[in-house]
């Protein structure tokens, strides 16, 4: 198991933050809890230690700091990091384990299936097939992840999954935005719908897997670990919530919105619902599954050499850039995306295109110069043939904006920014308000709205671009208490003092070292 994160983490992070930054934006009054953190437990996890030659625990420490490392370098404004190994959440996948056994939803049998340790399940025979490769033997994967598959049976504990089928079918089925994008809501219906669920394996032998929580009065079995996993939501807000009643509300539960890759999909839409219809804790009100990011339209993999390094991609780009990219193309979630140094370029030069070279041609000294001493023009002088345009897009941006971000459209909320920044450049090019020949009251006006465009897409920018974002509206002079979403209003007057010329916005990508 690699210690250093791949781009599919930095992505669910990124994503996650976004939407908690729009929260804070709409609703600064409002506290945002944010959680991430590091599912240390499993197989998976004890076979990669005992390959580095180190004990489990001594292993996570380590896998959790470069997370860690990446939250911060991504500028992630998490409030919890939550760790799986801490006693705090095992007590709390315990004490979850003993009220679902006291209600008589685990019981011991055996159980037999392809098991795969890198995806940490068992798939049905259905999901199974034999692959072949030269110089090997004929081996089986999961058609789902591609990860290769053995034959296990043991004896084990199961929860009664079956039993919750029909309230998790009818539960999705009446929430229709339950889980985005809608084909991930549409498959969860269809398998509620089919063939009767089996029950699930929630144990695995202490003597094949000791890195894990034992389980309570059993302690030659180890719980199994997506149980684990999944029982950090509610432990990072207090569970079991025991001088609360048990309801969690005032801890923050249930959450407005998990992130998480299509791959774990089942875990969380099936799985993790089935244990809170058993304790009667409510279900999470939305669930973002988000595609996977591929290199050369190949799935990344350590063994073809084709993962992608995030850090290396922030520390030549910046770290607004790559997120700009990554909400730009991968905010759609509909389809895998390619990642590409081309596309991330590419849109590197966007942004400074758009963002940075706009201010620098807005604040230029000849622009400053034809408009110093004239008074700022009401919004209603903007209202002529070479600024209708701009001024309609501008007015109708923050609702477009509010109702993308709602849906969690991400994309298509930043593209709606860079159209109106697309606009304002365009209007810079057509009225040359640097000229003598363009007249002084357009070349006011255009000063004006260009500001104002500059204003408006920066507080929208900021869930996106956070450092750049604020570093445009600190170099407008646009006051702290200013920045929420009521302020990307064009109509609203903002008193924008001391507006800096000179400011480079981006610097340049670094070059990459060549390889000799």
């Amino acid at each position: 198991m690699s210690l250093v994160p791949h781009i599919g983490h930095l992505h669910s992070l990124v994503i996650a933050d976004i939407l908690a930054r729009y929260a804070s934006l709409s609703n600064p009054d409002r506290p945002v809890r944010f959680i991430t953190g590091t599912d240390e437990h499993g197989l998976k996890i004890q076979k990669a230690a005992q390959a580095r030659g180190m004990e489990p625990k001594a292993f996570c420490d380590e896998l959790s700091e470069h997370f860690r490392a990446l939250v911060k370098k991504a500028d992630v404004s998490a409030t919890q990091f939550a760790r799986t190994s801490d006693r705090e959440h095992c007590d709390a996948v315990q004490h979850l384990w003993c009220q679902l056994d006291a209600k008589g939803l685990i019981y011991k049998g055996r159980h037999s299936g392809w098991y795969s340790v890198s995806d940490e399940c068992f798939y049905p025979e259905l999901q199974i097939t034999r692959q072949s490769a030269p110089g090997e033997d004929d081996y089986y994967v999961s058609t789902e992840t591609g990860s290769r598959v053995e034959w296990m049976e043991e004896e084990n504990y199961k929860f009664r999954l079956s039993a919750f089928q029909s309230a998790l079918r009818d539960h999705f089925v009446s929430h229709s935005d339950a889980i985005y994008p809608p084909q991930h809501h549409t498959d969860i219906v269809q398998a509620l719908s089919g063939e009767p669920l089996e029950d699930l394996s929630v144990s695995r032998p202490r003597s094949r897997l000791a890195w894990g929580v034992p389980v309570p009065g059993d302690e030659a079995h180890t719980i199994y670990v997506w149980i684990d996993a999944l029982t950090v939501y509610l432990s990072s807000v207090g569970y079991p919530w025991v001088s609360d009643k048990g309801d969690g509300f005032r801890h923050g539960w249930p959450p407005n919105v998990q992130v998480i890759g299509k791959d774990i999909l089942r875990f969380h839409a099936i799985y993790f619902p089935a244990m809170l219809a058993a304790l009667d804790i409510p279900f999470p009100k939305q669930l973002l599954a988000h595609s996977h990011w591929t290199v050369n339209r190949a799935k990344m993999s350590k063994s073809v050499g084709n993962v992608a390094d995030p850090i290396e991609a922030i520390d030549e780009f910046g770290i607004d850039i790559v997120r700009w990219y990554l909400a730009r193309v991968g905010g759609h979630f509909k389809d895998d995306v390619d990642w590409s140094h081309e596309q991330l370029s590419k849109h590197s030069r966007e942004a400074i295109s758009l963002v940075g070279n706009l201010y620098s041609r807005i604040t230029s000294a000849k622009i400053r110069a034809r408009v110093d001493g004239h008074p700022p023009s009401s919004l209603l002088h903007f209202v002529q043939p070479e600024t209708t345009t701009l001024l309609t897009q501008l007015i109708e941006l923050p609702a477009a904006f509010r109702g993308h971000m709602q849906r969690l459209q991400v994309a298509d909320a930043l593209n709606d920014i860079a159209l109106v920044f697309q606009e304002a450049n365009l209007l810079m090019t057509r009225t040359k308000p640097w000229a003598n020949t363009t007249s002084t009251e357009i070349a006011v006006d255009v000063y004006n709205i260009v500001l104002g465009t500059l204003r408006a897409c920066g507080v929208l920018l900021q869930p996106f671009m956070p450092s750049k974002a604020t570093l445009l509206l600190d170099s407008l002079g646009v006051p702290p208490d200013q920045r929420t979403i009521e302020y990307a209003d064009i109509r609203r007057h903002v008193d924008m003092r001391n507006i800096q010329s000179g400011v480079v916005l981006f610097e340049m990508p670094k070059s990459k070292p060549k390889q000799v």
